[in-house]
């Protein structure tokens, strides 16, 4: 849509004002993020920001949640969702690593360099780790794992993760996808059954 010529008069919408903050934190991080370099990235007067936000920092807030909302829902969405054995458990959880419309790898390392420069936000990132961890140990649980084995297992699979997002490591699709079988047998000291991965790579190649 047109942002001048929108339902709002010209204001545009919440939604857009949100848009342009996570693009803008995507491509050079917190700091950017300022209500004039926005209005002009949608061609809209600074003024219309605060129809929608009382100041930046309500602006900030609603990103945050966005993060919350889309990543750690979603991951923990990931582990309750039906598996008959926990291998299918897993590669239910790794369509997160996969899918950017379930887990948004970018925003996750956007918030997460965020958090070195404010202890609010690191706070929440922390508290999202630990409801990640727990859904993830849960999910073993489930599967008969002892409380210790599932919450070293569940922090295995979980800073494996994170780790290939704070590194930033880029890796082929295929190649990441011949690995997964592998990463899930090591995970849970199980091998997947063939029609487990194929259900699994039917949905992650195109």
């Amino acid at each position: 849509m047109d942002q001048k010529t929108g339902a709002n008069g010209g204001r545009g919408s919440p939604e857009a004002w949100l848009t342009a903050a996570y693009d803008v934190l995507l491509e050079s991080g917190v700091d950017s993020v300022r209500i004039l370099l926005m209005a002009k990235r949608l061609n809209l007067s600074r003024t219309s920001f605060y129809w929608f936000f009382k100041d930046r920092e309500e602006l900030l807030v609603g990103l945050l949640r966005l993060w919350r909302d889309k990543n750690t829902g979603n991951f923990i969405r990931q582990t309750n969702s039906y598996a008959e054995t926990l291998v299918e458990g897993l590669l239910n959880v790794s369509d997160c690593w996969f899918d950017t419309t379930v887990f948004d790898s970018q925003f996750e390392f956007a918030v997460r360099s965020w958090a070195l420069q404010s202890p609010e936000v690191q706070a929440e990132v922390q508290t999202a780790d630990e409801l990640r961890l727990a859904a993830l140990s849960d999910l073993f649980r489930r599967f008969g794992y002892s409380e210790i084995s599932a919450s070293v297992r569940a922090r295995t699979v979980y800073l494996t993760q994170i780790g290939y997002i704070s590194m930033q490591t880029s890796e082929e699709l295929e190649l990441r996808l011949a690995r997964m079988s592998t990463y899930i047998e090591v995970f849970s000291g199980h091998a997947p059954q063939q029609r487990e991965m194929n259900r699994f790579l039917a949905r992650h190649r195109a």
